[in-house]
């Protein structure tokens, strides 16, 4: 039997794995059966074989029975999905593109792609908009997951990576902060490195406003109030400041702008942020003790911190915490970021980001427009200007101000975007919506062409997983017929709509003219290809040619700005966007549960890993369920100004008792992102997906029946 080494199509570990095609029974393949079976392969250096449930279940996606084998259009007699070929799907979505430009221009027609689809998707995705659509309007729903922390480490380092250094790197350091961030459920096999640190000596502080897996781990555990995040950092630095733990010499010789950080840090008294967050300060003063204390430490955040209207800033407190205890720069130490989607990193490089061409170069750089056009064939003054964010994009669709047409590659925001009932009104407002995606997601649903694509292990190309490695999945089986690769769709439709060059379909060829795209820019792929990754089980970008030997580690002898300084940030706590009061006076928080994976639309396909989490809920405390008058299971409503969702209690000392906490990753009744809050980050345009002022009450029989 064949054998293929491949990864994950999951987060951004990237865990490597070994795919061995299965033999047909006697009566020849069963639609429901997948054609492979997983296998471990222990050589791959992230994940040594370790598996999490979804990666171990990920075949049954390529089960015919379970996914799109034939595209769909929407016959306008009854408005009903029905099967249709290829060239009359096509054509209706070049047909809507061409007439929403002749009505109201280029900007009329927008793309939305998703942090899942490969660096040669990402780009040639991002090409076609400019060059074929010639339209602003690109985005991604990467927007949703790390924007925050992008714009700190741009901001503060130069350069965007999610970890400036191997995960290996986590079991050698003295003492790891995790902000916001819960890896034992949402990236399990990352859970060996923070119990090898301990194991080593070294200290885990976790900080959550719940007692989540990662939580049960840690040797302090600190619990704010959520929100107010950045208000903690600012209370540790200004600990390391009035104790005496500033690393002076670090300070002087590699950063700027620490006197902007000292005075916000000093507005923030150990009182008063126990005050703001809840945290005691008898926990803060613990926590500086442990890190300021370590020879080595880091700080990694994920959502908790960064989806909030003040993300970034949040961020760079975080940032400062380790600039001045000389934590950064320095093997075994610095500030990172646990990327969550699985080509989340690579995905923005590389063009699908609204204000970005490949390479992590700027839209609005007349050298680097210059650069991206030459490879592309083109004038420089044919790229449109940056466009407007997704959620943006999203919220003005189907207005006339916003996108008519809209091709949505591998994302579901119907159930993904914060205020999605708003959200999903505007799609249905679109004149076209077309959806590219493996199985028939809730706006697939809503779409008037849908497009079944191949997924995971029936394509070659690259991801560049959360350490900034750039790693190849290779195809393992040809996809059902019927369907077709996204790469294959953007060259039919370019063709369709006038550019017969320049979109090729294989992924080889795509990729090294990203590799020329992105020569000399941040994000260098210029030295890559894919025998070097099979080779070197992948390889760290940058790595501007074949010689160089790629950059595990960065920022050790400088930072990425043009005097080589770390930038300190000085920005001060405010509120959330929103804060409860009489009428919504609970503090809602969202989240994933360890068997489903961002919107489900793919795990909730699968048996094993829907009897682990089949279903919605609303986590909250005893305390709060004895004042509410509920019980385990009963089922509860919970109401903010955007909509009411409905799901079962679940009762836990877990969750403090201002807060309850949904998971989102499903749709109907149960949908938590009807609830949150669109407010955006005025940097990253980040919306403030963690944090919501909400009401909880026991549902009525009438909803509780539904």
């Amino acid at each position: 039997m064949t054998s293929t080494d491949t990864h994950c199509p999951y987060c951004a570990l990237q865990c490597g794995m070994r795919l061995r095609q299965r033999l047909p029974g006697p009566g020849g393949p069963s639609p429901s059966d997948p054609p492979v079976d997983v296998e471990e392969r222990p050589g791959f250096p992230v994940n040594r074989g370790a598996l999490c449930g979804k990666g171990r279940t990920a075949p049954a996606l390529l089960a015919p029975a379970v996914r799109l084998t034939a595209p769909l259009v929407r016959d306008p007699r009854d408005g009903v999905l029905r099967e249709a070929s290829w060239a009359t799907a096509l054509d209706r979505v070049a047909t809507g593109f061409r007439q929403a430009a002749e009505r109201h221009g280029p900007a009329a027609a927008g793309v939305f792609g998703g942090g899942g689809l490969t660096n040669e998707k990402a780009y040639l995705l991002g090409k076609f908009a400019r060059v074929v659509l010639r339209t602003p309007n690109i985005d991604y729903n990467g927007r949703f997951c790390m924007s925050s922390a992008a714009a700190a480490h741009r901001a503060a380092f130069g350069i965007d990576r999610g970890l400036p250094f191997p995960l290996e790197d986590v079991a050698t350091t003295g003492c790891v902060i995790l902000a916001g961030a819960n890896p034992a459920e949402t990236m399990p096999p990352s859970l060996r490195y923070f119990t090898r640190m301990r194991e080593a000596g070294g200290r885990l502080i976790v900080i959550d406003p719940r007692r989540t897996r990662t939580a049960e781990q840690a040797d302090l555990h600190l619990r704010p109030v959520p929100g107010t995040d950045l208000a903690l950092a600012l209370g540790m630095l200004h600990l390391v400041i009035a104790d005496g733990h500033l690393d002076e010499e670090f300070i002087a010789a590699r950063t700027t702008g620490f006197e902007g950080a000292r005075a916000a840090a000093m507005a923030h008294w150990p009182e008063r942020v126990e005050q703001i967050t809840g945290v005691p300060v008898s926990q803060l003063r613990e926590a500086v003790r442990l890190f300021a204390g370590a020879d080595t430490g880091m700080v990694l955040t994920a959502r908790g911190s960064e989806q909030h209207s003040k993300g970034t800033d949040t961020v760079r407190a975080w940032i400062n915490l380790c600039l001045a205890t000389g934590k950064a720069g320095r093997p075994g130490s610095g500030y990172g970021c646990l990327t969550g989607q699985g080509n989340g990193q690579g995905g923005r490089e590389h063009g699908q980001k609204s204000d970005q061409l490949p390479g992590y170069r700027s839209l609005t750089d007349p050298a680097d427009r210059a650069h991206v056009a030459a490879v592309w064939g083109v004038d420089p003054d044919t790229l449109p200007g940056p466009g407007p964010s997704a959620y943006e994009l999203l919220e003005r669709a189907g207005t006339p101000d916003g996108v008519r047409a809209l091709l949505v590659m591998g994302s579901n925001p119907v159930v993904s975007a914060p205020r999605a009932a708003h959200v999903t009104e505007r799609l249905r407002a679109l004149d076209l919506l077309a959806v590219s995606d493996v199985v028939l997601s809730e706006t697939a649903e809503l779409a008037d062409v849908v497009l079944p694509a191949a997924q995971w292990a029936e394509e070659t190309g690259t991801t560049t997983n959360l350490e900034g490695r750039v790693i190849l999945r290779q195809a393992a089986v040809p996809p059902p017929p019927g369907v077709r690769t996204d790469l294959t769709v953007l060259k039919e439709l370019a063709a369709r709509l006038g550019t017969t060059r320049g979109f090729p379909d294989d992924p080889r060829e795509v990729f090294d003219e990203l590799r020329r795209a992105s020569a000399g820019g941040a994000a260098d792929y210029a030295g890559i290809d894919y025998d070097r990754i099979r080779a070197e089980n992948g390889v760290f970008w940058p790595c501007p040619d074949p010689a160089h030997p790629g950059t595990p580690r960065l920022f050790l002898d400088r930072f990425a700005t043009p005097d080589g300084r770390a930038r300190f940030a000085g920005a001060g706590h405010r509120p959330q966007a929103e804060e409860p009061d009489h009428a919504y006076p609970l503090h809602l928080t969202t989240g994933r549960v360890t068997a489903q994976y961002q919107s489900g639309a793919q795990t909730r396909r699968v048996a094993e890993l829907n009897a682990a989490a089949p279903g919605p809920f609303v986590e909250l405390h005893p305390h709060l369920a004895e004042h509410l008058g509920v019980g385990e299971g009963d089922v509860l409503a919970v109401t903010s100004r955007r909509g009411r969702a409905l799901a079962p209690a679940r009762i836990t000392t877990a969750i403090r008792p201002d807060t309850v906490f949904m998971p989102f990753h499903w749709n109907g009744p149960g949908r938590a992102n009807t609830l949150t809050n669109p407010a955006l980050d005025p940097q990253s345009r980040m919306p403030e997906f963690k944090v919501c002022a909400v009401r909880v009450e026991k549902a009525t029989e009438a909803e509780a029946r539904a």
